[in-house]
């Protein structure tokens, strides 16, 4: 199911209906382009931030973490290129009112009915292509005036570069090391879409790896591999990823090379961009010592010398990785013996955004507060829902929607002989164990990602 055409049109149900993802502003008929994460969207976007943040900060001593300011010096942005170049060509329709990319013509829509691509309607009126500022402009302090102009920040990778020396100087960082970090960025898209594909407001998860000239293509394809393996590590199907690589029409005018990884999101989206690793080279530390007038050369005291490194960067945006995963993830099951069948997610364990539903089978005969002491007990270290309300199936189905690995059920034999029966989402299996050896099977079941019923029987 996750290939078909409508699985976008399925998510965003799902997403509402579940608390993972709503509307902006959605009283005052929303916001275009702009989302709200509900509570489990919240949570399985930490989860995902928090696996790459282990990935690249925790585990690693040559990387180290920042969180930079969204506003920042205007010249920055005239220094790294953003003010002049940050631009896509708009074409606008005097008689629809709609705005379209010029370079994108074959795959908008007239607003007009019947749908038909922009000038194909013999009223539309299109005006000529012209250069558009991708970045918001504001204003910062009390005077509106031009020597007030700032801007929401396009890309968070600026604040790496301009604190390059004060995070090596005060970590008494090596070079090759790199910098990461996870923000906010904003970008006014011509034609953003595609339910939290493409927004205006969006977080990034950079990392800025500095490495000597002449060493930097073997960085660079080392970390290519790196973040595919990544990817691959979250659940994505290795079917559903590739690596496209920008041809020399493609490259940005700073990159000597650049690949993407892309994940098949199935349907009209296809093959698209979800994280892009490239070797920007000195670019970037260049363009902010020329307008600083500050010297950012690396000393390399042990070879006596100095100069600007290379830079390899790997660019990764949440939304769009959570987007794959929840089209990864989604599967629509015949159940042997049900008529209804079920929705799962079936998300990484490790990313879900809750570990375990509790089921007292009843509400009498001691199982809610059986329930509630083991839960009061798991919480500590797992996300749990709690729920007592309608037939044990349909409680199952619900957490199968949203993406929970296990079901914790509590029934008669469990208040008499202190056991309780584990569910698994994936294959359905069910084991039943002591009450007090829940914690340590949920533990070694995420560590290990997944395991095989034999090996869950074995365990328990």
């Amino acid at each position: 199911m996750s290939g078909s055409p409508d699985i976008l049109e399925k998510l965003v149900s799902l997403a509402k209906r579940r608390g993972f993802i709503f509307q902006s502003s959605e009283i005052y008929g929303g916001l275009g382009s702009v989302w709200d994460y509900g509570p489990l969207g919240v949570a399985l976007k930490r989860n995902l931030q928090d696996k790459w943040w282990h990935a690249m900060v925790r585990t690693r001593d040559d990387i180290e973490g920042l969180d930079s300011a969204i506003l920042m010096h205007p010249r920055v942005w005239e220094a790294s290129g953003h003010v002049g170049g940050f631009v896509d060509p708009l074409v606008d329709c005097k008689t629809c009112k709609g705005r379209f990319r010029a370079d994108k013509m074959s795959d908008a829509q007239c607003g007009r009915k019947p749908s038909k691509q922009p000038g194909e309607h013999g009223e539309c009126e299109l005006t000529e292509a012209r250069q558009f500022n991708l970045m918001f402009k504001t204003q910062m302090g009390a005077v509106e005036d031009s020597s007030a102009t700032i801007y929401l920040r396009p890309e968070t990778a600026q604040g790496s570069y301009v604190n390059f020396l004060n995070v090596q100087q005060a970590m008494r960082q090596k070079v090759p090391f790199g910098i990461a970090q996870i923000g906010k960025a904003f970008r006014n898209e011509i034609t953003p879409g595609n339910f939290i594909f493409r927004t205006r407001e969006f977080e990034q998860m950079e990392m800025q790896f500095f490495v000597e000239p002449g060493t930097d293509m073997e960085h660079f394809e080392r970390w290519k591999a790196e973040r595919m393996a990544w990817h691959q590590s979250l659940g994505l199907t290795a079917e559903r990823l590739q690596y496209h690589i920008h041809g020399p029409n493609e490259l940005a005018h700073y990159a000597r090379a650049a690949f993407d990884i892309e994940f098949d999101f199935g349907g009209t989206l296809g093959f698209q961009e979800i994280e892009g690793i490239h070797n920007r080279g000195d670019f970037d530390l260049g363009k902010h010592q020329e307008f600083s007038g500050k010297r950012l050369e690396y000393v390399d005291q042990a070879n006596n010398k100095r100069y600007l490194p290379y830079v390899i960067e790997t660019a990764c945006g949440p939304n769009r990785t959570l987007l794959a995963l929840l089209v990864n993830g989604y599967r629509e099951e015949a159940v042997e013996g049900e008529a209804e069948g079920r929705v799962v997610l079936g998300l990484h364990p490790q990313l879900a955004p809750i570990t375990a539903g509790i089921f007292p089978l009843t509400k009498k005969d001691g199982m809610p507060e059986m329930a509630e002491r083991l839960g009061a007990e798991l919480r500590t270290q797992f996300k749990l829902f709690h729920d007592e309300s309608g037939a044990i199936g349909r409680r199952y189905r619900r957490q199968d929607e949203v993406g929970t690995p296990f079901g914790i059920t509590i029934d008669g034999e469990s208040v008499a002989q202190g056991t309780v029966t584990i569910r698994f989402r994936d294959d359905l299996q069910q084991i039943r164990v002591d009450a007090s050896q829940v914690g340590r099977i949920l533990r070694d079941y995420l560590a290990a990602g997944h395991a095989t019923a034999e090996a869950r029987l074995a365990g328990a």
